[in-house]
């Protein structure tokens, strides 16, 4: 499923993995998303001083072990419309499972969905896809 043709969504993409980010960064573009990158919480926040995307996919364990926290919070005081998606790999490393199915969640989190690591492109595509439809 492709982005909407009338409407190219930008995605600011931010992850501390390199692989990650070029993988994510080529699947969208292929997509029909435009993509920005940014390396961490740090080149995130720069960006977002100039623009502002559609949406934004970040992960969770950057320069701090709750970076992804941290930004989507900053994100979302700055402006909450912005639809942000959390990816972790830290609940199958941990056990620990973070989830945004209630408010009571999602009021800490800050965040509209959170997916597992390795993400697959669909189930991202099905999130980015409802979340902006939901955003417009």
């Amino acid at each position: 499923m492709k982005a909407k043709p009338d409407k190219v969504y930008t995605v600011l993409v931010v992850d501390d993995d390199p692989d990650i980010l070029l993988q994510h960064q080529v699947q969208l573009e292929g997509a029909g998303y435009k993509v920005i990158t940014a390396d961490g919480k740090h080149s995130a926040q720069a960006v977002l001083q100039g623009t502002r995307p559609d949406a934004v996919l970040l992960d969770l364990m950057m320069e701090e072990a709750d970076g992804g926290f941290l930004l989507a919070r900053q994100i979302k005081q700055q402006d909450a419309s912005i639809p942000v998606v959390l990816v972790s790999a830290v609940a199958g490393r941990t056990g620990l499972d973070f989830s945004t199915a209630d408010a009571q969640e999602r009021s800490w989190a800050k965040v509209d969905a959170i997916l597992a690591k390795p993400v697959r492109m669909e189930q991202l595509q099905r999130e980015l896809n409802r979340l902006l439809a939901d955003a417009r």
